[in-house]
């Protein structure tokens, strides 16, 4: 651990990259960890995280943001050869209204198998009128500056 790397003593992410709790490592940088998930809904699924602690996805700083997004391809490429499957979800959950139950900004790779392991999907669409969708677009585009 670096001085200057956010670090919550109460966080089992931080614990992990600290080596206070065992994980089975599958990729590390610099910047971010990768490890077998110990409660996983497939073979092979996995979690990226960065090795500082942030808590939600917004508050990442722009290395280690930079980061995970270099990790993220190779990780993914990675499992699905290990799991024999081409087939994943990435997810990641900002928020816990948004369903993440750590506190520490983690992506899930999660295969998903011909036996349908994996991600339970179902994505009910909905519909937008197009003058709300262009208000919101415009008030997204201001709030990126």
């Amino acid at each position: 651990m670096t001085a200057n790397r956010p670090f919550d003593p109460d966080c089992i992410f931080c614990k992990i990259v600290a080596g206070q709790v065992p994980c089975r490592r599958v990729l590390e940088t610099d910047l971010s960890l990768a490890f077998l998930d110990v409660g996983p809904l497939s073979r092979g699924h996995t979690l990226l995280i960065p090795k500082a602690h942030f808590a939600t996805l917004d508050a990442l700083d722009p290395d280690s943001a930079a980061d995970l997004g270099r990790c993220l391809p190779t990780l993914c490429k990675a499992v699905a050869q290990a799991a024999g499957t081409p087939h994943c979800n990435v997810l990641q959950n900002n928020g816990a209204p948004a369903g993440q139950a750590v506190m520490h900004v983690h992506f899930h790779i999660i295969p998903k198998h011909s036996d349908g392991s994996g991600l339970p999907f179902e994505w009910p669409a909905g519909a937008i009128d197009n003058a709300a969708a262009d208000a919101l677009a415009a008030s997204i585009s201001r709030a990126t500056h």
